[in-house]
């Protein structure tokens, strides 16, 4: 009777904790059990991550089954790649706040917190502004510079407009969140993203197909429905903040400038921004190599590729983002040695996911694909792609933590140094070798890939072990 009683009450326990997690509330991550702490943040961030691809892959699905899918995948996918440099800097941004805000929340520091927090949207929102105005301005350029052909650049001139055009959206999702996360408050993060989600998936098929009065606006309405999806969210967002929820306390006041806030935030966020541009310019350069080797048809067999590949890797991401909050928390509250055995707790949960993501893509690469375009050339790209690049992956999991881990402590130099050295040093010039001089095409690229991200898990394991990052001052 003692094990059935044993077994329902662990049953119960870990039910409990998902319920928390879903809810969220108000939790001191630096008292709390490390694998609790760990599922109690993970959970939200994972399903957050998911919900911000499924925005990518819903606009995929429905324009991959338009009359000109190939051109409208590639649209979708370039402007896609042009954003990430959008993502890059909110993604910058919010790591810095998510670090700061930590490291106060640690220290139970609630207002230094809340104004770091208001700080950094300031700074954002500045950005923004100028980004959506280029967006407006150069909307046909930026695609022909980005490999696509005169018709292609031509017919993608308002969906272009449209996101970088609200890219204020796409930068305060991404910042306010790494606020939340930073406070400890994944559930609203997690929530945001799915009254985003829900709106996005809802508009979709409406806009891109029409109903009733409303026409058929084929790829505009897929930059509407998304648009108004993470604008929508964002609202959720800056809702909770300006009641205050848990640990977060915002007042319209912490908006004016302070200098030293601005520039200690800017200290962070700078090598951040940095770091994830120079893995996203990476990126934007392997697919301008696809499309003038493989033409239409291999571009939009790897953007769909590379697709698929992030929202089965995001939850990954949502579990590194975990180890980010528990290492700035610990290390504001002076618990060093928790900080670091949170970081090698989260690397095994990590390695696990993405063994499974593995064997997925490597029997089910061809299903996954099939769903997103009915073009039998395009889902045989994509589906090499999946094989190839999942080679890499359980490393790439464990890389993936390593590097949040010194984001979450606020050394973003260090991981800023591997991406310059791995990235554009080593990836770049073994893509285009293997795809020009060795004629091996889109098949060079996506060797590339793999072996460049398991370069980063050994450069950065080797890092970690020395602990220079235990010394960081926010």
């Amino acid at each position: 009777m003692t094990q059935p009683v044993e077994a329902k009450s662990r049953l119960s326990n870990f039910f409990n904790v998902l319920v928390q997690a879903f809810k969220g509330a108000e939790i001191d991550y630096t008292s709390i059990s490390i694998r609790k702490a760990i599922v109690l943040l993970a959970i939200p961030m994972m399903l957050e991550m998911i919900m911000e691809s499924v925005f990518v892959l819903v606009d995929l699905y429905f324009v991959g089954h338009l009359p000109n899918s190939a051109e409208a995948i590639q649209i979708v996918g370039l402007t896609e790649s042009v954003l990430t440099i959008i993502y890059s800097l909110a993604m910058g941004l919010g790591m810095a706040a998510t670090a700061v805000v930590a490291r106060r929340i640690g220290e139970k520091n609630t207002e230094a917190a809340s104004r770091a927090g208001m700080q950094t949207i300031a700074i954002a929102t500045t950005i923004s502004i100028l980004i959506s105005m280029a967006g407006l301005i150069f909307a046909k350029d930026i695609l022909l510079l980005m490999g696509a052909t005169e018709s292609t650049a031509t017919e993608g001139i308002t969906f272009v407009r449209i996101m970088m055009g609200t890219s204020i959206a796409i930068m305060l999702l991404f910042l306010i969140n790494g606020i939340f996360r930073g406070a400890g408050n994944a559930a609203i993060a997690m929530q945001s993203l799915f009254i985003a989600n829900i709106i996005n998936i809802t508009l979709c098929p409406i806009l891109i197909r029409g109903l009733g009065p409303i026409p058929a606006l084929g790829l505009t309405g897929a930059a509407l429905a998304t648009a108004i999806g993470r604008s929508t969210g964002v609202l959720y967002q800056i809702y909770h903040l300006a009641k205050g929820s848990n640990n977060l306390k915002m007042k319209l006041a912490y908006l004016k400038p302070q200098a030293a806030q601005i520039k200690a935030i800017v200290k962070i966020a700078a090598p951040a921004v940095f770091q994830f541009s120079i893995a996203s310019c990476s990126y934007i350069f392997l697919q301008e190599l696809v499309a003038t080797t493989a033409g239409e048809i291999g571009s939009a067999g790897f953007l769909t590729g590379l697709r698929l590949m992030m929202f089965f890797i995001l939850p990954a991401w949502g579990l590194s983002n975990a180890a980010a909050t528990l290492v700035g928390q610990n290390m504001g509250a002076g618990r060093i040695d928790r900080a670091e055995q949170s970081v090698l707790v989260t690397v095994k949960y990590a390695a696990i996911f993405m063994a499974v993501v593995t064997i997925l893509f490597l029997t089910c690469g061809h299903l996954f694909a099939s769903f997103f375009t009915e073009d039998q050339e395009v889902r045989k790209v994509a589906v090499e792609a999946l094989r190839i690049m999942s080679y890499g992956f359980v490393l790439y999991g464990v890389g993936m933590v390593l590097i949040s881990a010194f984001n979450g402590a606020g050394d973003t130099w260090t991981p800023t140094k591997i991406n310059v050295v791995v990235f554009w040093l080593f990836q770049i010039p073994l893509a285009y070798f293997l795809a020009k001089y060795l004629t091996m095409g889109p098949t060079g690229v996506f060797i590339a890939i793999p072996v460049a991200e398991i370069g980063i898990t050994i450069a950065a394991y080797i890092i970690f072990k020395r602990g220079n990052w235990k010394k960081t001052a926010v």
